[in-house]
């Protein structure tokens, strides 16, 4: 039987936590709607993520069903917006709770990917976050999934059975998900998150170089 696509999540606002949804629909440029559509960024205007800034992992995030509305909470604050007519107020929430200049931007039509150029779904299998899980004893499934942050989860139990989605550099490979067809642009790079406790922050000591050295043995 061949995997059948079993989990979509979307992240409304960057950095945060990912909201599971039963369908989504995709944008004329490729993303998922609602997928990293707000981010928040510093006096500079440079992104406040969980690259650069680790105690964004603290912050929870709930959202109504259309995305449409959050509930933020961090230690004992906790608020709800509107994202379509809040966002002034939800930036001064992150300000006080970050202990830095926040501004909430909006982009409806690519989101705010970290690929510029290949702003579509992230998709991982079913066996991979498995693998992963079993690499480092302290995750379970679920944790590894927050870790992770892909859209798109398949049931395929085989790990990075994903990769085989994707052609040799600079070509692109294609693939259907039900009625929809999609080409495969490349391998995620990964950054720091991964490594971290995803509602902490704390950082698992040598992760990058466990995690390389299991692949090479996969």
């Amino acid at each position: 039987m061949p995997p059948t696509l079993t989990r979509i999540t979307v992240f409304p606002i960057k950095s945060f936590d990912g909201c599971e949804v039963s369908c989504a629909e995709v944008l004329p440029s490729g993303a998922l709607k609602n997928d990293r559509r707000y981010a928040l960024v510093d006096s500079s205007g440079s992104f406040i993520n969980g690259k650069r800034t680790a105690a964004i992992h603290q912050i929870r995030a709930a959202y109504n069903d259309s995305q449409t509305q959050v509930t933020l909470s961090a230690n004992s604050k906790k608020a709800t917006f509107s994202l379509c007519d809040q966002q002034p107020e939800l930036a001064a929430w992150c300000s006080d709770v970050l202990h830095m200049e926040c501004q909430l931007h909006e982009n409806q039509e690519t989101g705010f990917p970290d690929d510029l150029d290949s702003p579509g779904p992230t998709i991982i299998s079913l066996g991979s976050l498995q693998a992963v899980s079993q690499w480092f004893g302290g995750l379970d499934l679920h944790e590894t999934r927050r870790r992770m942050r892909a859209n798109l989860e398949v049931s395929a139990t085989e790990p990075f059975w994903e990769d085989q989605l994707v052609g040799p550099p600079g070509e692109s490979r294609s693939f259907g998900i039900g009625e929809s067809v999609w080409r495969g642009d490349g391998i995620c790079q990964r950054c720091v998150v991964p490594s971290r406790n995803s509602i902490t922050g704390e950082s698992l000591a040598k992760f990058s170089k466990n995690f390389a050295a299991n692949l090479l043995e996969s």
